[in-house]
């Protein structure tokens, strides 16, 4: 009988409860580890590279080329069979009108910047005195917006231009000639207002711009004696004849 009372058999409902409780303990244990990692994050990673990406393409440029700050050297005539040859007419509106298109119309399609250049130059008389030299020609074209680097670039685009008369004025309808009258009899200025059209490959513009022209015709002595001949041409805007 003592023996049974000193070492009475295990309570089973205690060891469930005490066994609880260490499950219990280890699952609060557990779960406070699984926090604090999350917490912690995920080890630091080196910084990747970024992706490549292609280099944005630039949209298409002005039609036209920028004016080069100094005029180039007039460029050789070259030989070729002049289909836009000026008018052989005393009617000097009539050359001016011409002359104005044709200062305005090219297409690197069909034509080199030297043979357009000569084209101009055909229309060009040079006076005796000199005073209207090929320098003047090249640098007021180039006033255009086109030169011979512009030309082989605005090429590779299919580029041309075309032009239409809008409006002509003519010595005593510009107020410039009023106040200050031609040297010399036969000498006539006009300045002619176009309707200029771009067009390339990259799209078309369409704008209106003037352009002054200088004939020599009957009776001044240096002018042929039967037709009016283009000595000059201003298309810069400072000095476009008003």
């Amino acid at each position: 009988m003592w023996l049974a009372q000193r070492n009475p058999l295990p309570d089973t409902g205690s060891q469930r409860r005490w066994w609880l409780v260490v499950i219990a303990l280890l699952t609060l244990a557990t779960a406070l580890l699984t926090l604090t990692r999350s917490a912690q994050g995920p080890a630091a990673q080196p910084d990747a590279p970024p992706s490549p990406q292609a280099a944005p393409q630039s949209s298409a440029n002005a039609f036209t080329g920028p004016q080069s700050e100094t005029p180039t050297a007039a460029p050789p005539a070259v030989d070729r069979p002049d289909t836009d040859g000026a008018p052989r007419t005393t009617d000097f509106r009539k050359i001016a009108s011409a002359a104005a298109m044709a200062i305005y119309t090219w297409d690197t399609r069909t034509a080199t910047y030297s043979e357009v250049y000569s084209r101009l130059r055909s229309w060009w008389d040079v006076l005796p005195d000199g005073s209207n030299p090929l320098a003047v020609l090249v640098q007021e074209f180039e006033a255009t917006g086109v030169h011979a680097g512009s030309y082989g670039m605005l090429a590779g685009q299919q580029a041309h231009r075309s032009a239409a008369v809008q409006d002509l004025r003519c010595d005593g309808e510009l107020a410039k000639v009023r106040e200050r009258p031609a040297p010399w009899a036969g000498l006539h200025v006009c300045t002619v207002s176009l309707r200029v059209l771009d067009q390339s490959i990259s799209g078309r513009n369409t704008y209106t711009t003037p352009v002054s022209v200088m004939m020599n015709c009957p009776p001044a002595v240096t002018a042929p004696t039967d037709h009016c001949v283009m000595v000059g041409f201003y298309a810069a805007p400072n000095r476009i004849v008003y």
